[in-house]
Parts: structure tokens; sequence; C-alpha cells
């Protein structure tokens, strides 16, 4: 004979409320540990307003890259051999300018890519993009 400590059958319908206590408790203590730790301020040497320098602009090549495949360098056309010594010239200067390259809409990837890796290889550092129009 089987005894029961409870009265009936009937399934039990309460929550067991320990693992959420137990949740709680660990969330506390994680921000009891971590909240000193975020009060630390930390010290920025941040721009005084009215102290920027005012460095001269750089001069700007554009060089812009037909669906054809035919370039203009500053709105002179340029071929493959032209653009690799101008981009060298370029390169070369005291102060480097920046290359905005303009592809169009129909040319190759590769012949950007090319330009690209020619101007990365003849030294050039500060290529970019022309945003559309």
């Amino acid at each position: 004979m089987a005894f029961s400590a409870r009265a009936s059958d009937a399934p039990l319908a309460q929550i067991n409320v320990t693992p959420l206590v137990d949740v709680l408790l660990v969330l506390l203590v994680i921000t009891m540990i971590t909240s000193p730790v975020l009060t630390h301020k930390l010290k920025l040497d941040l721009p005084q307003p009215g102290t920027v320098d005012k460095a001269t602009p750089t001069e700007t090549v554009q060089l812009s890259i037909h669906a054809d495949g035919s370039m203009t360098w500053n709105d002179s056309p340029v071929d493959a051999a032209m653009l690799s010594s101008q981009l060298a010239v370029a390169a070369h200067r005291s102060e480097q300018p920046s290359l905005l390259i303009d592809p169009a809409d129909g040319v190759s990837y590769q012949t950007v890519a090319d330009v690209i890796a020619d101007a990365r290889r003849q030294g050039l550092q500060k290529i970019d993009f022309m945003g559309s129009r």
C-alpha cells in the first residue's frame, strides 16, 4: 500500500520561482561588480574651439574612366602608358595629390582595378572615388 501526501491526483498548478530568483541574484551580483568599473573617469585631451589648424588643401587630380575604357586625366585624354607616367609623376611630388577616380556606369571592374593597382604600384597614397552624380 502506497501512501500519498496529497489528497487528490489533480496536477499541481504552481510556478517554481527558484530558478527565477537564482538568475536575478546572479544578475544583481554582476551589476554590483561591474558598476564601480563603469564609474571611473577617463581623461581626454579634446581639441578646444578656435585652435583648429587650417591645413592647406591638397591638389586633386580627377581621373575619369569612360564605359569604352578610355580615360581622361583632368579633362585631357590619356592612354594606359601615359596614365602610368602621370601617376609616377604625381606620386613623386613633395605633396602627393589626391587621386579622384570617376568610373562611368558601364566600365568593367577589371579596368578600374587595374587603374587602382597601377596607382598603388607607383606610390600614390590618397585614392578616392567620386560619388554618384
